[in-house]
């Protein structure tokens, strides 16, 4: 019997140059409780593509992070590379390093969220996953549906600063 070997597709080519291998893209939103043990079980969709460890950090706006490994090491790093000279960097990268840990889901998807990023984010039973391109966020859910609806006012507006600059 033949030896089968696998290999992995080529990568796609674009004018004979190969294409960057594109991160996972979470969206989405989900409504998961937070049991009483502080284990979140994370939504399937988002658990295949934050992989099998996962990094939870302090957020912006008082949420909680959840990033793949990769994208987490190449924040941390773009970070570290401009932190030495400057004091603004350096005290960021202090306190989101320092809050972050590393998480494996259990068999059944779920994750410990500590005390400390519950305690940061206000994080009861009732929370909002959403997915936000190359990270996801936990939130608070009554914080989720005061922002979401001060955002909605000036949605359209943003639209006129933002999509321009992206080219749509």
């Amino acid at each position: 019997m033949a030896d089968v070997q696998t290999t992995s597709p080529a990568p796609q080519t674009v004018q004979g140059t190969a294409a960057p291998t594109l991160p996972p893209l979470l969206l989405g939103t989900y409504t998961p409780k937070i049991d009483s043990k502080g284990r979140l079980a994370l939504p399937a969709k988002l658990r295949s593509q934050l992989g099998p460890g996962l990094i939870m950090a302090r957020g912006q706006e008082r949420c909680v992070y959840l990033l793949p490994q990769a994208e987490f090491r190449r924040i941390a790093m773009q970070i570290q590379r401009t932190s030495l000279g400057d004091k603004a960097a350096r005290d960021y990268l202090r306190v989101f390093l320092s809050g972050a840990v590393d998480q494996e889901p259990d068999k059944q998807g779920r994750v410990l969220v500590p005390q400390m990023l519950r305690d940061y984010a206000n994080l009861g039973t009732d929370v909002v996953v959403i997915g936000v391109g190359t990270r996801a966020e936990i939130w608070n859910s009554k914080a989720w549906e005061e922002y979401l609806a001060a955002q909605e006012q000036g949605y359209a507006d943003m639209a006129d600063d933002v999509l321009p600059a992206v080219g749509f």
